[in-house]
């Protein structure tokens, strides 16, 4: 059953998913915890489960994924990005509408450095002219 996967690995932020997409029945796991244990906010369940309600297809497939890095927010939207690249791999259908939905385009903002001299990343001292 090993080679009845789809394997990706995506990133968003710091985070990293490695993402197996199923054909079969299993259940949905995250880091070896089921996707209901490992997420603590309702609101994200939308996030990680968007990219398969759009295609319609949530109860056809599962994933097993495994992730790091970043917080729980950007980990569940390199999450969704390595489940919608998943989908489209598997059929050209789900590409079509994955790609009007804006799923397939990976959001490339991380946060900025601090700079030597300023408070943060651009925030300096207040200015006297006197």
């Amino acid at each position: 059953m090993a080679s009845n996967y789809v394997y990706t690995v995506w990133r968003r932020k710091t985070a990293t998913a490695q993402v197996k997409l199923f054909e079969w029945a299993w259940k949905n796991t995250i880091n070896w915890k089921d996707a209901k244990d490992y997420l603590t906010r309702n609101d994200l369940f939308d996030v990680l489960y968007s990219a398969l309600k759009v295609c319609w297809v949530k109860e056809n497939f599962y994933f097993d994924v495994k992730v790091e890095g970043s917080w729980i927010s950007a980990q569940m939207q390199a999450i969704r990005l390595g489940l919608s690249r998943a989908l489209a791999w598997k059929d050209e259908k789900f590409k079509k509408t994955l790609k009007e939905s804006g799923f397939l385009t990976r959001d490339a903002r991380k946060v900025e450095r601090k700079k030597p001299g300023l408070h943060k990343a651009r925030k300096a001292s207040q200015w006297s002219k006197r």
